[in-house]
């Protein structure tokens, strides 16, 4: 059966089903009486397959969801758009300052509650690797956060003014998973104000008629490998061509309205199965069309990038995925770079510097398959400095290679390293492990990420 676009009259949202993006706008839609139609199933929408017919992307370019269309074709995609358009002037803020400190938590649950939430929630629902490192600093980011809003609201009902604006409507679907997931009792007691607030806007009328009962966390989830393995695509040679005609697939994951192949074909498959939970985990551009690999006129190499990723993820650093590192390291087929932020002049609050390796992550992440690399930020606010090592497949900058790739790295100054020298050792020792001296940086360690 294949997928159809579906203009759909008056005002839609399209979407899939249990989207906490999408909650957004349908929460402010309630509160402005605004009849809003949601396009989550068949034949309406079909996630995976419609959002990527040329007919939806002319209207949505980056084929990702919620997705908003009025019935005088006016589009919009990005949720905070889509839930401002929605909203009344009450909810957006009555005056120029109560705008400014609605946008201020928007920014604020983007900035500050998605990514370590992300990184800590993921796991648990399967549709991420486990990774100790991160999921320990999601934690604590997370702690930070929520003391940032207790302290807030302890003289406040609701985040900005005496009723329920867009900033409350964007945090608490912000927190929604994690208050589902991991903030069991003895994690959120700390925070009185902000369960207290939390409660009182999901049991407003509005909030549940999107959200319905929302059970809060009674045991922390944990991450569950073998539910993991289940939700991957088996790996397999990629396919030289798409095949438009023959589905040897199961269809499974229905309450997420997605598809994954479970039976192939010898040596070609069906390109990019929809293997999306969330919009974070939506598979990267997955709607452009092939390119030849940049890499592919490289040997095969004896050393095996993902499986030291998967050591690095799940064993400890120094003891295991280090020696492993460099007990099968090929320095002929991989190189080892060193890249350091050009304007530290510029840099001002920390979380501002973390978004900027966060976003230089995001936008290569086509070179997951053949690179590693350990970013840190190092200092305090207004003092800061960002430098990594980066693992890269062939001799050359990878950058380079493709036109994707080359945003943010002219921002960096970049030194191949001499992978036998005692530097090379000790800087990969010390931003692989995020402990050490760092002669070199002469500011204390912040926080780091990796790109895996």
């Amino acid at each position: 059966m294949y997928a159809v676009y579906v203009l759909v009259h008056g005002l839609t949202l399209y979407t899939y089903a249990e989207n906490w993006r999408a909650y957004k706008a349908q929460i402010a839609a309630q509160y402005s009486g605004v009849h809003l139609k949601v396009a989550s199933t068949p034949p309406a929408f079909t996630f995976g397959q419609t959002n990527r017919l040329p007919n939806f992307l002319n209207s949505f370019p980056l084929g990702k969801v919620p997705a908003f269309q009025g019935d005088d074709g006016f589009c919009l995609f990005e949720s905070n758009a889509i839930a401002h358009y929605l909203s009344t002037d009450a909810l957006r803020g009555s005056t120029p300052q109560a705008s400014a400190h609605i946008l201020q938590w928007v920014n604020f649950a983007d900035s500050e509650i998605i990514p370590p939430a992300s990184a800590w929630v993921f796991p648990t629902l399967g549709i991420m690797q486990f990774n100790k490192q991160a999921t320990e600093q999601a934690k604590e980011e997370v702690k930070r956060m929520l003391l940032v809003l207790n302290q807030h609201l302890n003289t406040r009902t609701f985040l900005v003014g005496e009723r329920v604006t867009l900033a409350d409507i964007t945090v608490v679907c912000s927190l929604l998973w994690i208050y589902k997931q991991v903030l069991e009792p003895a994690f959120r007691e700390p925070y009185p104000n902000v369960n207290r607030w939390f409660g009182t806007c999901i049991n407003q009328p509005q909030f549940k008629a999107v959200l319905g009962e929302v059970k809060l966390c009674e045991k922390m989830a944990q991450f569950d490998a073998k539910k993991f393995a289940e939700l991957q695509p088996k790996k397999e040679t990629p396919s030289k061509k798409e095949k438009g005609g023959k589905d040897a697939g199961k269809q499974q994951l229905q309450q997420h309205h997605e598809k994954k192949e479970k039976k192939e074909k010898k040596e070609e498959k069906k390109a990019a199965s929809p293997a999306e939970e969330m919009d974070e985990c939506e598979a990267a551009l997955a709607s452009e069309p092939k390119t030849k690999d940049p890499f592919a006129h490289l040997p095969k190499s004896t050393f095996v990038l993902d499986e030291f990723k998967r050591k690095y993820s799940n064993e400890d650093t120094l003891t295991v995925a280090l020696p492993h590192f460099w007990e099968n390291f090929d320095k002929e087929g991989y190189s080892i770079w060193y890249g350091e932020y050009r304007f530290p002049e510029e840099l001002a609050m920390t979380f501002m510097s973390c978004n900027l390796i966060t976003g230089m992550f995001q936008r290569l992440d086509k070179l997951r398959k053949n690179a590693f690399a350990s970013v840190i930020l190092f200092g305090t606010n207004n003092d800061s400095s960002i430098s990594g090592i980066w693992v890269f497949r062939g001799q050359d900058l990878a950058f380079s290679l493709s036109e994707d790739w080359q945003i943010d790295y002219e921002s960096y100054n970049w030194r191949k390293m001499d992978v036998d020298s005692e530097e090379c050792k000790t800087m990969v020792k010390e931003y692989f492990a995020w402990e050490g001296e760092f002669k070199h940086v002469g500011k204390p360690f912040n926080q780091g990420k990796v790109f895996k």
